[in-house]
């Protein structure tokens, strides 16, 4: 859920937004007009997959977005400037460099702009064992801070999803499932944890998005999307490969922001690649599904007309 920075841009076409921040003509445009957008994560290029899938699946997954009505803005620091909407050079430059590039922390760069949907893959959340590591990522801070909705498939199974929700519950954030009453994981629809609360249509996620903003709480809206069922059939054999990835991440001592990176790996090699295509489809999946409720939010933020009688 993270930005990524590289140190190769060659100067690119952005308008500056105050000096600080710079945007994508197209995401300007959008912005200025109040049309829907969608900010989505550069991490999922540099570090979720292999070249080539990366760069095929960000440019599909912007295509999505546009598809459905909104406009995408890839978010990445780029020689140090927080850069939103990426130009088709700049994706490939990410890709291509892949774990070169360093994961940043911050997720708000998207608010900063005025963009209140925010699509990634999962979340990161309270590591196993975290009660002892104390590994949690900075992701749940963020949204406890941060009055973005993240679309995402809930928390990967490689987490503490029972801790990762009462760490959310701590953090003063709304957490709801779209169309089920189980918490995804990721690669799977289920996790045995009851969701806090349920939206069935972009349209209700679009309210509780808009209230939310309205009521300024302060906070930000997880919008957990379980994964296709077609997509999710492979589920056990991925979460006896994660079993198995886990044991090795701690025999090898691979902590930190490293162990995502490398069980993703380690349980892609030992699926023969059925997790990265779940892993695919999910992104795809939540890319849908944003664009239409940022669709739905910017209808129904435009500002109310009113007549009076002469």
């Amino acid at each position: 859920m993270a930005p990524t920075q590289s140190t190769t841009n060659k100067g690119a076409n952005f308008n500056c937004a105050s000096g600080l921040v710079k945007i994508s003509p197209a995401v300007s445009q959008a912005l200025s007009q109040g049309k829907a957008v969608v900010a989505l994560e550069s991490t999922i290029i540099s570090h979720g997959m292999p070249y080539p899938q990366n760069l095929k699946t960000a440019k599909e997954v912007e295509a999505i977005v546009r598809e459905n009505g909104a406009e995408p803005a890839t978010i990445a620091i780029l020689d140090g400037m927080p850069c939103v909407g990426l130009t088709s050079e700049e994706l490939e430059r990410l890709a291509t460099l892949g774990t070169k590039c360093q994961k940043t922390a911050r997720r708000d760069i998207a608010h900063v702009v005025g963009i209140p949907v925010f699509v990634t893959g999962g979340i990161g959340g309270v590591h196993r064992y975290g009660e002892n590591t104390m590994d949690i990522s900075s992701d749940l801070t963020e949204l406890g801070r941060t009055p973005v909705a993240v679309i995402s498939a809930g928390v990967k199974s490689i987490l503490d999803i029972p801790r990762t929700l009462e760490y959310l519950e701590t953090q003063g954030v709304c957490v709801t499932a779209y169309k089920t009453d189980e918490f995804p994981a990721f690669f799977s629809g289920q996790s045995s944890c009851k969701a806090p609360c349920r939206v069935n249509s972009p349209e209700d996620c679009a309210r509780l998005i808009d209230a939310n903003l309205n009521l300024q709480l302060g906070a930000g809206i997880l919008i957990a999307v379980p994964i296709p069922e077609k997509h999710s059939a492979v589920g056990s054999v991925i979460e006896s490969a994660i079993q198995r990835s886990l044991k090795e991440a701690r025999d090898k001592n691979i902590t930190g922001n490293a162990q995502t990176p490398f069980l993703l790996a380690r349980v892609n090699e030992l699926t023969g690649g059925a997790s990265l295509a779940s892993n695919i489809a999910l992104v795809k999946n939540n890319a849908l599904v944003g664009a239409q409720i940022a669709t739905c939010l910017a209808q129904l933020r435009q500002p109310k007309v009113t007549c009076s009688k002469l």
